[in-house]
């Protein structure tokens, strides 16, 4: 049973979603009439998901939402009216999971709050992956440029220079990134 947060400048359309969500097996967290307090909310109701009725949504919605996608990343549900490429766009790109025109319909409820749910995980796995490759690539370039140091200032050849790297990492027990940013500092106050 998920936790939704409900927002809506509409006590009745509230009303009626909130009803749908119950029926959807959903536990509704809160209502709130709009989301501008929605950063200071959340760490407060903690939502699992959030789901949004508007016609069209403001500019600042769309920002909260992108703040809010970025340090605390929730699957969220826009129901809306507006079916303008560039709204539509600006949503996504706040961290929309699944954007729906037209209105809320109960009957469709259940399986968009799945869909939104299922696009919002595998988009937070592509990011943990790109965050994982971004780190390797550096600390990769880190090792090189250690390396590059190693070779230059002892003479050693480039596998010599790697199995020194190594060796430190493996008596300081520290991972070899860590070892290598320090050869790098050092050499720095060195010069």
């Amino acid at each position: 049973m998920a936790r939704i947060l409900v927002i809506d400048e509409s006590q009745q359309r509230a009303v009626e979603i909130c009803t749908g969500l119950i029926q959807a097996g959903h536990q509704v967290a809160a209502v709130l009439p709009s989301a501008l307090e929605l950063i200071d909310r959340i760490e407060e109701i903690k939502p699992d998901i959030i789901l949004i009725e508007t016609e069209s949504p403001s500019r600042d919605t769309l920002e909260h939402l992108g703040v809010m996608s970025q340090t605390m990343p929730r699957p969220v549900v826009m129901f809306s009216q507006d079916g303008d490429n560039e709204t539509i766009r600006s949503a996504v790109k706040a961290g929309v999971a699944a954007y729906v025109v037209d209105g809320f319909e109960i009957g469709r409820l259940r399986p968009v709050v799945d869909v939104a749910v299922a696009r919002f995980e595998e988009h937070q796995a592509l990011r943990r992956e790109l965050a994982d490759a971004s780190r390797k690539l550096s600390e990769r370039k880190t090792i090189e440029r250690a390396k590059g140091i190693l070779m230059k200032s002892r003479g050693m050849d480039e596998d010599a220079a790697y199995a020194a790297l190594r060796k430190l990492a493996m008596e300081k027990s520290q991972p070899l990134g860590k070892v290598a940013a320090n050869v790098i500092e050092m050499a720095n106050l060195l010069l």
